[in-house]
């Protein structure tokens, strides 16, 4: 059985553990909080992007683009958007368990995060690429992603991009996610608030004119698609993280806060044991010398 002082040394190390997990939970909500707004914030407009990009690709019928090409799949590359740090409960183990199903020997990969990275190089996956971004995502890193992507897909050095990220839902749920980046076309498996369904597409008899041309219009919008596209996904990311780490430290608190609470009940039994032991003896001891 423990002694009193065991039980007390414990209960202190245990309380600056506890100390130590309730500043990176007020640390991480307040980083939240500012993510999670940036994440929300851009839905709107990427929705409208991705309704327009839609509306106009399958209206312009004799319009043809390099980034609409679709080919036979014989190579891919994944574009795995992972977190900076750890401490975020299974947030990042299970997006590398859905990377891991794709097929190392067809599959390069471009990440974004120093744990995605650290993924590859531990399982021995191809790298081409890898890329960094900060607690606030910023646009132009956002395009350095996609403008690698899309030149790796018009060279032909693959045939098909994937994207696997965490998709931010709320505080508690965030979902991992793959869905196409290129070619350009239709966001399956993935539903988008305001986006139109390709039934609807199909259905609708508007004609569109494009000025100064559809080759004109469409290229523009192409470019700019992409790089929306990957910042969103960004976004999504770090609000998944920042959401993920604040909840495994809020666990990590109250877990430590019931094992002090259960160590000091531990600690006052064992001393009020002694105490009464302590007692008893001394009375026997009078009662003998009586």
């Amino acid at each position: 059985m423990a002694s009193t002082r065991d039980i007390h040394r414990r209960i202190k190390s245990v309380s600056s553990t506890s100390q130590i997990t309730k500043a990176m939970q007020m640390v991480a909500a307040s980083k939240m909080r500012k993510a999670q707004q940036a994440a929300l914030n851009g839905r709107p407009f990427s929705g409208l992007l991705y309704r327009l990009q839609r509306e106009a690709t399958t209206q312009a019928v004799d319009f043809s683009h390099p980034l609409l090409d679709v080919r036979e799949v014989r190579k891919r590359a994944v574009i795995l958007i992972g977190g900076d740090k750890g401490l975020c409960g299974a947030l990042n183990s299970n997006l590398f368990h859905l990377a891991s199903q794709f097929d190392s020997q067809s599959t390069v990969f471009i990440t974004a995060g120093r744990r995605a990275a650290q993924f590859i190089a531990r399982t021995r996956r191809q790298l081409f690429a890898e890329f960094a971004y900060g607690d606030s995502p910023r646009y132009a890193e956002a395009k350095a992603i996609a403008a690698c992507a899309r030149e790796l897909f018009l060279s032909r050095g693959v045939d098909q991009v994937q994207v696997v990220a965490t998709r931010f839902i709320n505080t508690l749920t965030q979902e991992p996610v793959c869905f196409q980046f290129l070619p350009v076309g239709a966001i399956k498996g993935l539903k988008l608030p305001g986006a139109p369904s390709e039934e609807d597409l199909a259905a609708n008899t508007k004609e569109y004119l494009f000025e100064p041309s559809p080759e004109a219009f469409l290229g523009y919008l192409l470019s700019h698609y992409l790089n929306i596209y990957i910042y969103e996904a960004l976004l999504n990311a770090k609000a998944s993280e920042q959401s993920a780490r604040m909840m495994a430290m809020k666990n990590a608190t109250d877990n430590a806060n019931t094992l002090i609470k259960t160590l000091t009940l531990e600690y006052n039994k064992l001393r009020q044991s002694k105490i009464t032991t302590e007692l008893l003896e001394i009375l026997s001891g009078q009662i003998g010398s009586g």
